[in-house]
């Protein structure tokens, strides 16, 4: 059995006298490369550190290889954008003379020139290694992201094992620094992400919250709809009592008064053929009391008016249906009279009832003046009387009734005040001319009674102001 050839095993010759010398080289070369690898792994495990770590320690892994002076890292412009620092300059005794763009003391010039041709790109891929400096450019992607270079001192020579070093840490530092970039984005992405998912949880959590407040309103709007339909219901049943309470007041009270006082006067001294009258009239006012009541409890739709052809001759026959004794009532009608819906005649014609019906009862009055003002965008229906009235008492029974009139003694003048309303006008009561009260109504004409007057003077080729002739009606039982 031939021994083995030491040759093939270390690569020397065992037979020339520099066998030793030779092995002694090729040993510390050997622990150099794998301290400078070991620098290398502790440099890019620290790549979760971030770029700045990183690229900290590979500087000083260069640096601590060589025993350099001067050891340069820089990235060339426009590349690795998230990577940082992009300049690191490290002196004698691992010195930072230079961090980004944080300067420190003065560079010597050839670390300056390299720095500016690394930033600048204006270097290749080709490394540069003479004895006592080494430049090794970061190639990533077929491109060169920026370069190593280091200055050792007189003692220090680099040699192809140090080239091969440089080399591994260029090309690994250009991954690690790209890896490095790409772990931070990745942790601001994670951590966007968890925000977002605890936004949404919170989000969750509020809608949760809102939905169940919607429900309690949902609940609470179908009670309170229910509670308002029920509100609608009285409110309705309410106004229909009051409606028919005033149509009672205002149409079969004074009928049955106004034939009560007809009747009265039949008692006194009068002519035979009068009294004949006023019985005639009282039982017509009876009867018609009787179809006004009746009208009321289906529909109140007031038959006994559909028969009169103006308001003129209704406020004519009123005035007589209202002449107790020696009461004088005189109506005058001014303006060029305009059709009226049947509604708002009713309710004047209902007016002037309860305005004739209060002077002669309660007033004391002996002359009455009754008002019919037709205008070209309102009707003014005005009863003055001489009687004894105080219109500012009457104004102030006309509040207390509109705000709370339990026993119904005002609601002639609450009714009065209402029908005015309902038709968009307004009711005055003051001290009228002749000595007693005046209790003036003020409606508008509706917008097609207007237009339709209009178009009708115009046709005509008049003006339209000339004013009716007065109607005059004179009443009064002499005894």
């Amino acid at each position: 059995m031939t021994a083995p050839d030491l040759s093939r095993l270390t690569g020397l010759r065992s037979g020339k006298p520099t066998f030793y010398p030779q092995y002694r080289g090729a040993a510390e070369r050997l622990e150099r490369v794998v301290h400078a690898l070991e620098l290398i792994s502790r440099a890019l495990v620290r790549t979760v550190e971030g770029p700045e770590t990183l690229i900290c320690a590979v500087a000083e892994a260069a640096r601590a290889h060589l025993s350099a002076r001067w050891v340069v890292f820089a990235l060339t412009d426009r590349t690795l954008p998230d990577a940082g620092p992009r300049r690191l300059v490290l002196g004698p005794d691992a010195t930072p003379f230079l961090v980004d763009n944080v300067e420190g003391p003065p560079l010597p010039d050839d670390v300056v020139r390299c720095l500016e041709d690394i930033r600048s790109g204006s270097i290749g891929r080709d490394a540069t290694v003479d004895t006592h400096h080494a430049f090794v450019p970061i190639v990533l992607d077929g491109g060169v992201a920026g370069a190593i270079a280091a200055w050792t001192p007189e003692h220090r020579t680099i040699d192809g094992t140090d080239h091969a070093v440089l080399s591994i840490l260029a090309s690994q530092t250009a991954v690690a620094l790209q890896n490095s970039a790409l772990y931070q984005r990745g942790q601001l992405l994670l951590g966007r992400a968890e925000q977002a998912y605890q936004e949404a949880n919170r989000a969750a959590a509020d809608l949760q919250a809102r939905n169940a407040e919607l429900e309690a309103t949902l609940r609470q709007l179908e009670l309170t709809q229910r509670q308002l339909g029920a509100a609608h219901r009285h409110q309705a049943l309410d106004e229909e009592r009051h409606r028919i309470a005033r149509e009672l007041h205002d149409s079969v009270t004074q009928a049955v008064l106004s034939a009560g006082m007809q009747i009265e006067v039949c008692r006194s001294d009068i002519p035979d053929t009068e009294r004949g009258e006023r019985l005639d009239l009282a039982k017509e006012l009876t009867r018609r009391a009787v179809e006004q009541l009746r009208s009321a409890i289906y529909a109140l739709n007031h038959p006994s008016d559909s028969d009169r052809t103006s308001l003129p001759e209704m406020l004519e026959q009123l005035c007589g249906a209202h002449t107790p004794g020696e009461l004088d009532i005189t109506v005058r009608v001014g303006g060029p009279p305009v059709e009226l819906p049947g509604e708002a005649e009713h309710s004047l014609l209902r007016i002037a009832g309860e305005a004739l019906f209060n002077a002669a009862v309660h007033a004391n009055a002996r002359s009455v003046v009754l008002r019919l003002t037709y205008r070209p965008d309102s009707v003014l229906l005005s009863v003055a009387d001489d009687g004894d009235g105080d219109p500012a008492r009457m104004r102030l029974m006309l509040r207390l009734a509109a705000d709370n009139d339990w026993d119904g003694r005002h609601r002639g003048l609450a009714n009065m005040q209402a029908r005015a309303h309902e038709l968009g006008g307004t009711l005055e009561v003051r001290r009228a001319r002749i000595g007693g009260v005046r209790v003036a109504v003020r409606i508008p004409v509706p917008q097609p009674a207007v237009d339709a007057e209009r178009d009708a003077d115009e046709t005509i080729g008049t003006s339209g102001n000339n004013a009716a002739p007065a109607h005059a009606a004179r009443t009064g039982a002499q005894r």
